[in-house]
């Protein structure tokens, strides 16, 4: 393999009105020194065809057509081959600023760095032509030491900087000497990330913002009803807390964020389960409800949390009340802006 410093890689399915623009984003990079994995994942529309399209005409992009297995399969395929000192991640219908690798690379470069982590934008779509935009970033800074950066993280986690990978640059032999996958279940690069940060050791965060997270396909919506969501909340916050002791961190900064996190996600599964997508009877509806309520860890954790807005404030009242008629009115009620206003809505989470 030739070397290169950068291998971006991107799974494909079903974005042929997208995909375009993601690749072009890459091209206009003041950075040049990449190769790109466009993986097909099995994609039933024109994307991979639209993909090769562009390979055709640059030859640091690589199409590798595959059956559908996911996301985190068509991932990890392309990891295998990639020949990068760094690796980054994006989606297939997202698009970065044209001097993002280059300010990722010359900060992994100047600081010798395993994880670099920097802002990025949401853009929320509630028309074709007119969206909301949040920004999301941190201040600069080299961590010197492991322990400081795990002291810190919790703000990192509150910003949402840790949890997604297209806002990252990683060392890539970091990647294959621990043999880093992503796991096959919904939700993927979030446990991929836990991953990468239980031991790593050098950190940098620069606060430049570069990447769009579009949200715009009714499909990529988190809109719909999961019958499992609460489950899954329940597995995600237990590999928090398994990372928080294997760090070995339990001072009252990231008690309080594990808290919020926790409760934040719990208010999210009352809302899916008022979702209109959700076809249960009012009955059992509540009934899911009053299960969430009732967990243990919800009246332990209530207390420790320190509500971030007014709004927040709001919305634990009926939980606080251990009320399953008012919160299933309130779940209701954030179902209704959700898919109802979404400019509103957007708005109202972003300063929770």
């Amino acid at each position: 393999m030739e070397k290169v410093t950068v291998s971006i890689i991107m799974p494909v399915y079903g974005v042929e009105e997208y995909v375009g623009a993601a690749i072009e984003s890459m091209q206009k990079q003041t950075f040049t020194d990449w190769e790109m994995f466009a993986v097909d994942d099995g994609s039933p529309d024109k994307s991979g065809a639209i993909c090769d399209s562009y390979a055709e005409k640059d030859a640091r992009i690589h199409v590798i057509h595959k059956e559908n297995g996911g996301a985190p399969s068509a991932r990890n395929v392309a990891i295998d081959r990639a020949a990068g000192k760094y690796f980054y991640f994006m989606d297939s219908d997202d698009f970065a600023e044209a001097d993002m690798l280059a300010d990722m690379v010359e900060a992994a470069e100047r600081t010798n760095a395993q994880l670099v982590v920097s802002g990025y934008y949401i853009d929320t779509y509630y028309s074709d032509t007119e969206k909301y935009t949040q920004a999301q970033a941190a201040e600069g800074r080299v961590y010197e030491t492991q322990r400081a950066f795990r002291e810190d993280a919790y703000r990192l986690f509150d910003r949402n900087l840790l949890y997604t990978p297209w806002n990252k640059l990683y060392l890539g032999d970091y990647i294959r000497d621990n043999k880093l996958y992503f796991p096959n279940t919904f939700w993927d690069d979030f446990p991929f990330n836990l991953s990468v940060l239980r031991d790593v050791e050098r950190v940098t965060v620069i606060p430049g913002k570069y990447y769009h997270f579009v949200r715009k396909r009714a499909e990529s919506e988190t809109t719909k009803y999961r019958s499992d969501m609460y489950e899954k909340r329940e597995e995600e916050h237990g590999w928090m807390v398994d990372l928080y002791r294997h760090w070995g961190v339990d001072d009252e900064n990231s008690r309080e964020f594990l808290a919020r996190r926790y409760i934040e996600r719990v208010i999210g599964c009352i809302e899916n389960v008022t979702n209109k997508s959700c076809t249960l009877p009012t009955s059992e509806k509540k009934k899911e409800i009053r299960k969430i309520l009732t967990d243990p860890k919800v009246k332990a954790l209530l207390p420790v949390m320190r509500a971030q807005s007014s709004y927040m404030k709001l919305m634990l009242i009926p939980i606080w009340l251990q009320s399953t008629s008012l919160t299933y009115l309130e779940g209701s009620f954030i179902s209704r802006v959700k898919s109802g206003n979404v400019k509103l809505f957007a708005k109202l989470k972003a300063k929770r």
